[in-house]
């Protein structure tokens, strides 16, 4: 009796194993679905905010997070996949996974770009085993469909922040942080 169970037991671990490696993403279309919503966040981006183009002409690298979801009520995440471009060409996927905690309620999607405009700052973000969003970035925020400022401060900055595109509503004041990671889609 104990025999038949260890060998169901390996069995069913085997075929666990086996149905695991399934969805790992090798051979999925989810890095062309990836770089099709990058393309589109990237010309909704120079089409409604100018500016960003001399951003792009600036930056080394950016990371496109083409939709981010976020939801709180006290405690609250946000998670979207994105990828890195260099020279306008895809060289890794990754994913960001946020968390907050304060006084917050509501939901939002939106989208954000990194640019980094040092070579520094690209190398230290893709050399990290995940790497979080930290005092060394400044954050670009669009006003009422103008575009952003990239004034002296901004551009000597090693990492940009632009986030745009938000919808729904999410309300109050929280501490967050931000965690990219590398992934194979």
């Amino acid at each position: 009796m104990t025999l038949l169970s260890r060998r169901g037991l390996l069995v069913a671990g085997g075929a666990t194993l086996g149905l695991a490696a399934c969805g790992n993403g090798v051979g999925s279309n989810g890095a062309a679905k990836i770089d099709a919503r990058v393309d589109a966040t990237r010309d909704y981006m120079i089409r409604n905010f100018p500016s960003t183009q001399q951003l792009l002409d600036k930056s080394v690298g950016v990371l496109y997070m083409p939709l981010m979801t976020e939801a709180g009520f006290g405690v609250g995440g946000a998670f979207g996949r994105g990828a890195l471009r260099i020279n306008n060409v895809t060289v890794d996927y990754y994913s960001a996974a946020s968390a907050s905690f304060g006084f917050q309620i509501g939901a939002q999607q939106y989208a954000h770009a990194l640019f980094f405009m040092t070579e520094k700052a690209l190398a230290d973000f893709r050399h990290a085993d995940g790497w979080e969003l930290g005092a060394d970035a400044r954050y670009a925020l669009p006003d009422h469909g103008a575009a952003i400022g990239t004034d002296t401060t901004t551009t000597l900055a090693p990492v940009v922040v632009q986030v745009f595109g938000q919808s729904g509503l999410i309300v109050g004041a929280s501490l967050a942080g931000t965690k990219y990671t590398r992934i194979l889609p």
